[in-house]
């Protein structure tokens, strides 16, 4: 269900494995990255050949739906998950890292996103 030499998947690979204890897992025929949970998912559909979902910030959330290049994922849109077509104009890879790292804070144990502050502190 995906190409696995897709250079969007490698991207979406460097940018969620780039996080503590952030692990892949093959799961519906997709990709997915967990910590613990899963945080995000490389998928493609009807409408979205290319897409990245991910749990969306409930304060920014209403205005990523109006973005054109998000929508609501089937199945997944009601418990806070939106998709990222990342075939929609050029690819912001800074802005697709913070929605990443968003929703990875929302399913991460507190010592994962310890780990990631500890990192994005100056020594």
């Amino acid at each position: 269900m995906y190409d696995d030499t897709d250079p969007l998947l490698a991207r979406v690979r460097e940018v969620c494995l780039a996080l503590p204890e952030a692990t892949e897992v093959e799961s519906w025929g997709r990709p997915t990255f967990r910590a613990g949970k899963m945080f995000g998912m490389f998928t493609g559909d009807d409408e979205h050949e290319s897409a990245l979902l991910f749990i969306a910030d409930p304060d920014e959330r209403e205005a990523l739906v109006h973005d054109p290049r998000c929508y609501l994922p089937p199945y997944f849109a009601g418990a806070g998950w939106l998709g990222l077509d990342l075939l929609v104009a050029p690819v912001d890879w800074v802005e697709v890292a913070e929605l990443v790292e968003t929703s990875y804070r929302r399913v991460a144990l507190r010592r994962m996103v310890k780990a990631l502050e500890a990192a994005r502190t100056p020594p």
